[in-house]
């Protein structure tokens, strides 16, 4: 596999006031084509600012992005902007679905900022949609679907563009259990069938369902392996932690 984006010595820092905070805190991380990654933590990790750094939608403060080996940062925001709309295919919590166009109307919107000709962009979304079992349900409106099958429409929007990578925001968030591992399992059968997937989440359970796991904390990068072993090794961090508060 090779190479598709690189943290080398990622920082992200804000400044509130006289108070600086380190949204990231000199992250190094290497992500190959064709690998199912979740970035978990909680609130305040930097598992946001990541995302937004590997969207395009931000720049380091310090340190090096690269994608396909391009320093995203060296950019001008055009040529950022065509990186995010031709690269990245993102699939939001909240669908961001647009309530007046239909199926092949919402999925066509980022074909259309990526340039793509009327008649070519009609029929990526018809074949976007039918991969993700909507097919039948091409002139339907965002209000007339399930939460899942919205979802779904997210996802069929991401892969519209062939993307070299589908970047989900907490895709279940919004969604029932049932419903919600349905979403996982196309995501999963979209990385068998070789699409890159980064996962965002805070969830420990979700996370799992990737092949490998990165663990931000206050910024910096935890943990990095296979989603098998991550779990033995949060709680032992866990027990550890409350091990060493009784103690005091």
């Amino acid at each position: 596999m090779s190479s598709l984006l690189e943290f080398r010595d990622v920082s992200k820092v804000y400044y509130m006031g006289d108070s600086e905070i380190w949204a990231a805190n000199h992250i190094s991380m290497t992500i190959d084509s064709g690998e199912f990654v979740a970035i978990v933590g909680q609130s305040g990790s930097g598992k946001s600012t990541c995302m937004n750094i590997i969207g395009c939608l931000d720049v380091p403060s310090e340190g090096q992005f690269l994608i396909n080996g391009e320093d995203v940062g060296l950019m001008d925001s055009n040529e950022q902007a065509e990186i995010r709309n031709k690269t990245v295919g993102f699939i939001f919590q909240q669908y961001n679905l647009l309530a007046k166009l239909n199926l092949i109307e919402n999925v066509e919107v980022p074909l259309m900022y990526a340039g793509v000709p009327r008649g070519k962009r009609r029929e990526q979304a018809i074949a976007s949609l039918t991969r993700v079992g909507l097919g039948d349900k091409l002139r339907h409106r965002p209000n007339q679907l399930s939460g899942g099958q919205q979802q779904r429409v997210s996802i069929a929007r991401a892969l519209a563009g062939n993307p070299a990578l589908i970047l989900a925001d907490e895709p279940t968030g919004a969604l029932d259990s049932r419903t919600g591992r349905e979403v996982l399992a196309l995501l999963k059968e979209l990385h068998e069938q070789g699409n890159t997937v980064i996962l965002i989440t805070h969830d420990n359970s979700i996370a799992a369902q990737a092949q490998r796991i990165i663990r931000l904390e206050d910024g910096r990068v935890v943990y990095d392996g296979p989603a098998s072993l991550a779990e033995t090794m949060h709680a032992s961090t866990v027990f550890a932690e409350a091990k060493k508060e009784s103690c005091k």
